[in-house]
């Protein structure tokens, strides 16, 4: 099988690809551009997972980037099992027709204990003394510790949270590179979230952005570069488009406002608690699982949530099928925002009695998906001198809570999620292997097809 990598750009559309992305411009000029079509719910988890599987989510079962766990009775996201997708990968077909065939997963979701040959992902240490430490996960083991000695730590709190910047992806580009160096895999699987972060906090159209964009240029020419001169074959890839976005719903608290929600107290806290609730919503960018256990209460909860401003439909049994969503782990009715809004998983009616983890970095805990997260509260005084001396406690081991994220959702200005206006503000794949992309637009799943053409090229 011929040697390729495909390089996901998260957020990278053909509307975005122009004077701010040079060498992106100059190599697609030289490539075949298609557009990919919609996933619903455009996000990371459920994208990815459908075009390594070629299957829909209905049928690998990644409905979100999270979902809820029936069985514990919690909310749970940001898996990183691979064995929680329920459908045969590209690597795992195209390993069956070439027994000398490798693939490196490098920073693509769900990479953890699956049957690729060589794992990179995020991992941070969680130490008993509550502290989390950057740290990374490889397969094999002792990749790690070389890619530290070259690489250093993976930049964690660069790769979410308010500190992001360009380090992450490039960490994760030069992983790519030296995990090649030392497997020579046929497939290399590459995440570059850099365009995820201020198209979401400012909105895709400001002035920010073009930095955004001329940074990750820079990581896609490093990467091209090296592989093409390493006889690989590119496939430049994105998962979606961020589009304007400004205006949050908070649907829990919808539902709590009208008995649906179930909520207990500690310490003066309030805590969703999922497994006594007549109805949750699980919110995740533009679109929202609703968990309803009892069938008798879903017509009276759409009939609700339809109501909402800022929904654009709420699907029941068979509008979940027509979309791909009829899996068990989907919520019992789904609700999809209008353009220019999003779904917080905000349920507190008083922000004084908000969880401690909400004003926290915390993708485990909190019931959704918190965007807000990019942000530190401008109502904090002298914000910079309390982080260094929570950051002194920490290094000293001592517990702290880095509680420093503000409460205020209007601050976000993009989002993902829901169908694209149009294909320039939507997924594209590019490859100067033209006789491999057919001449129209192609279905999210095809994406599959697609890379296994180009190892049998």
């Amino acid at each position: 099988m011929r040697k390729t990598v495909v390089i996901d750009v998260v957020g990278l559309t053909p509307a975005s690809i122009g004077e701010h992305t040079p060498f992106l411009k100059q190599w697609s000029e030289s490539a075949k551009t298609v557009s990919v079509g919609h996933v619903l719910p455009a996000v990371t988890c459920s994208v990815q997972a459908t075009y390594l599987t070629g299957k829909w989510p209905a049928e690998h079962g990644i409905v979100g980037n999270g979902w809820y766990f029936r069985d514990e009775c919690e909310p749970r996201f940001w898996r990183q099992s691979n064995r929680l997708v329920e459908a045969r990968k590209v690597w795992e077909v195209a390993k069956a027709e070439d027994p000398g065939f490798t693939c490196a997963n490098i920073c693509w979701w769900y990479a953890m204990y699956s049957t690729a040959d060589y794992v990179v992902t995020p991992r941070p240490q969680y130490l008993a003394d509550g502290r989390k430490m950057p740290d990374c996960y490889t397969f094999p083991m002792e990749l790690r510790p070389q890619l530290e000695a070259k690489l250093g730590p993976f930049p964690l709190f660069e790769y979410w949270g308010p500190r992001t910047t360009i380090n992450s992806s490039r960490w994760i580009a030069e992983a790519a590179i030296e995990t090649d160096k030392r497997y020579h895999p046929t497939l290399t699987l590459v995440y570059l979230p850099h365009l995820d972060y201020n198209a979401q906090r400012y909105g895709p159209h400001d002035a920010r952005v073009t930095t955004d964009l001329r940074e990750i240029d820079g990581v896609c020419q490093r990467l091209a570069t090296y592989f093409e001169g390493a006889g690989a074959q590119v496939i430049f890839l994105s998962e979606y488009g961020i589009a304007e976005a400004a205006r949050p719903v908070h649907l829990n608290r919808v539902l709590r406002e009208n008995g649906y929600l179930s909520i207990r107290e500690e310490r003066g806290r309030e805590l969703l608690d999922a497994g006594t609730c007549q109805a949750f919503a699980l919110a995740d960018h533009q679109l929202a699982h609703i968990y309803v256990p009892d069938p008798a209460q879903m017509p009276a909860v759409r009939q609700l949530l339809e109501k909402v401003p800022g929904v654009e439909k709420v699907l029941g049994p068979e509008e979940k099928a027509s979309h791909h969503l009829n899996h068990a782990r989907a919520g019992e009715l789904i609700a999809v925002a209008e353009k220019g809004a999003w779904f917080t998983y905000y349920y507190w009616l008083d922000d004084a009695r908000a969880p401690d983890f909400a004003r926290i970095v915390d993708i485990h805990r909190k019931p959704g998906y918190d965007p807000v997260e990019m942000f530190t509260n401008p109502a904090i005084r002298f914000l910079k001198p309390k982080v260094g001396l929570k950051l002194l406690r920490k290094k000293l081991g001592f517990r702290m809570l880095m509680d420093i994220i503000p409460l205020d959702a209007s601050l976000i200005k993009g989002s993902h999620g829901r169908a694209p206006e149009t294909p320039a503000e939507g997924p594209l794949l590019m490859s100067r292997s033209h006789q491999l992309l057919p001449d129209a637009a192609i279905e999210a799943p095809a994406v599959f097809d697609v890379i296994l053409a180009h190892l049998r090229a």
